[in-house]
C-alpha cells in the first residue's frame, strides 16, 4: 500500500499540516520548526506532490482516505489538522468523514465550495518544464516557465517542485494525474452532501487580499463547521508565507484556547 511521505519535528500533541496544489510539506518548514517547540508537527506530501507516490485520482474522497490511512499506519488516533487551499478541502473532507480523527481544524484561505478553472497558465508552464527537462539549473527552468507564468513569486513557488536526478533537475509532480483530476480538485468536498457538519473547533484563516473566500461563503462555513471562528490577515492567498508570524500566532492562540 502506498504511504504519504511526511516530515516530523518536535514533541507533544500532534499537529498535521497539509499543503495546497503544487505545494509540498517542504513549504512549511519554517512554521513547522516554530510550532515544534510545543507540538509534534507533521508536514505531509499529498499524492502526486512532493515525495509521495504518484497515482490516478485526485478527488477529496481519495485524498481524505490517504490522510486517514496515513494516521492508521502511524498509529495516530487524533490530531489537530491544518490545510491550505486544496489541502484545506482535503482536511474538511477528513473532518466530515472521520470526525473522531480531528481535534482542532484549521482551514487556510479556501471555502467548502467549487471554484472555476484558474490554473491553466501554471499547468501549461509545468508541462513545458516536464517536456523539455531535465534542467541544468533552476535559472534555466525559470526562463522557460516565465513564458507561461509572469508572476515571479509564483514561479519561485512552482520551481520548488524540481528535484535533482542523475540527468539534472526534473519535475517531481505526478503532473498528468493532477491534470486528469483537476475537475475534482476545484470541486467542493463531497462529504458536504453526506455528513452535515463537523462539530469540533474550527478556525478559518483568510487573506484580506485574496478572493478565495467571499461573503457568500460564510453561510457554508456556519452550516458545515458551526464552531468556526475567523481570522483575517493582511495578505493574499499564500497568507502563511506572506504573514508567517501572524499566521502562526493565530494558530497557536486557537490551540491554547482549545486546551484551556
Amino acid at each position: 500500500m502506498s504511504v504519504l511521505h511526511h516530515q516530523c519535528i518536535g514533541e507533544g500533541e500532534d499537529l498535521v499540516v497539509v499543503h495546497g496544489l503544487f505545494g509540498s510539506g517542504d513549504n512549511w518548514r519554517g512554521l513547522a520548526k516554530r510550532w515544534s517547540q510545543h507540538y509534534r508537527v507533521w508536514s505531509l506530501d499529498l499524492r502526486n506532490h512532493g515525495r509521495s507516490f504518484h497515482a490516478p485520482g485526485m478527488s477529496y474522497i481519495e485524498l481524505a482516505d490517504d490522510l486517514h490511512q496515513w494516521m492508521i499506519n502511524l498509529g495516530l488516533q487524533k490530531a489537530h489538522w491544518l490545510g491550505h487551499s486544496m489541502g484545506g478541502k482535503a482536511v474538511m473532507e477528513l473532518a466530515l468523514s472521520h470526525p473522531q480523527c480531528v481535534d482542532h481544524l484549521f482551514i487556510a484561505d479556501i471555502a467548502p465550495t467549487a471554484y472555476a478553472h484558474e490554473h491553466d497558465a501554471i499547468i501549461a508552464g509545468l508541462q513545458l518544464l516536464e517536456r523539455q527537462g531535465p534542467w541544468s539549473s533552476r535559472q534555466e527552468a525559470d526562463q522557460v516557465l516565465s513564458a507561461k507564468v509572469n508572476n515571479v513569486s509564483i514561479r519561485q513557488f512552482l520551481l520548488t517542485n524540481l528535484t535533482r536526478s542523475s540527468e539534472g533537475l526534473v519535475l517531481r509532480l505526478g503532473l498528468q494525474y493532477i491534470i486528469d483530476g483537476y475537475d475534482d480538485i476545484v470541486a467542493a468536498p463531497p462529504a458536504l452532501s453526506r455528513q452535515p457538519a463537523f462539530e469540533g473547533p474550527t478556525l478559518v484563516l483568510r487573506g484580506e487580499n485574496s478572493d478565495y473566500i467571499q461573503p457568500q461563503h460564510y453561510t457554508l462555513f456556519e452550516t458545515h463547521f458551526p464552531q468556526c471562528q475567523w481570522v483575517t490577515l493582511k495578505a493574499g492567498h499564500w497568507l502563511h508565507a506572506e504573514q508567517p508570524d501572524a499566521f502562526a500566532q493565530a494558530v497557536e492562540h486557537a490551540l491554547s484556547e482549545n486546551a484551556a
